[in-house]
């Protein structure tokens, strides 16, 4: 897999001058979650983070950014948004709201700036690993350069 891989979220984080790196994996065996895909990286699987797409009572759109090993809090979420509720988007919906396929969603460069929200868990961390905006590719980078880079609020999330 020498081929260089370029998607909206690696120019964004060229454009901003982050220092990250693109974590190409193979997924044809099957074994796409989190942990095995730490391990084919040679990375810790407690850095993979999960992007989720959310629908508040309000009918805006959120982003969340949880450790993969963990479950959303919807209640902890919609008071993070300031919502009464929150719900997750129907799959079929995250291709047309964000520009991405499941399992490929990167909190980076989606078609709109939603407002992003990231557990408070990541501020423990120096580095952290999310989705490269395609199935086979994630992204190595610092944590803060991930929170700059979606403008997200770090809060209590998962559970």
């Amino acid at each position: 897999m020498a081929k260089k891989v370029k998607t909206n979220a690696l120019r964004i984080l060229d454009k901003l001058g982050t220092n990250y790196e693109a974590l190409l994996h193979d997924t044809k065996d099957g074994n796409n979650d989190g942990v095995s895909v730490a391990i084919k990286c040679g990375k810790d699987p407690s850095l993979v983070f999960k992007t989720l797409v959310a629908r508040g009572n309000s009918k805006s759109i959120y982003v969340f950014i949880i450790p993969v090993s963990k479950e959303l809090d919807l209640k902890k979420a919609a008071q993070a948004a300031g919502e009464k509720k929150i719900e997750m988007i129907a799959q079929k919906e995250l291709l047309p709201l964000t520009g991405y396929v499941k399992g490929g969603c990167s909190p980076i460069g989606m078609k709109k700036n939603y407002p992003t929200f990231i557990d408070s868990s990541a501020a423990e961390l120096d580095m952290i690993i999310v989705s490269g905006g395609k199935l086979e590719l994630k992204i190595y980078l610092p944590v803060e350069s991930l929170i700059e880079a979606t403008k997200a609020t770090v809060s209590d999330l998962a559970k």
